[in-house]
């Protein structure tokens, strides 16, 4: 009778390759770029996602303007920092980017960057400042 045993998805070796190819794999795993790293625990992206839903409630909070009387400038510059704030967040964890290549960053912080750009500029056209 055959037994089957399930294969890698990435190198199709069996979990009993991967023990005895003599450090084969820790080479291929060097060669290509790829390096292992401790993923998060349930508990970080519990905490993550509670640090998320107190600055979504903070940033409501922020939004009715009639609850404390401060100015719109000073409303817009705490909702784009809570924002930056929260992308990080989400983009870091979620999106597991604190665990890859870095040019994926750079990626999407260029991006930030850019619809920042064009919110200001129409924050300032339509004179909301």
């Amino acid at each position: 009778m055959a037994t089957v045993t399930p294969e890698s998805p990435d190198t199709g070796h069996t979990p009993d390759e991967h023990a005895s190819d003599g450090g084969q794999m820790a080479e291929h795993a060097q060669s290509t770029g790829k390096q292992n790293h401790a993923h998060p625990t349930d508990w970080l992206y519990v905490k993550v996602a509670i640090a998320l839903g107190l600055l979504t409630a903070f940033e409501v909070f922020t939004y009715f303007e009639s609850l404390h009387g401060w100015g719109d400038t000073a409303i817009i510059i705490m909702l784009i920092l809570m924002m930056l704030v929260k992308f990080f967040l989400v983009v870091a964890f979620f999106m597991h980017l604190k665990f890859d290549s870095p040019i994926f960053w750079r990626l999407f912080v260029f991006g930030l960057i850019l619809a920042m750009a064009v919110y200001m500029v129409m924050l300032t056209a339509f004179r909301i400042w």
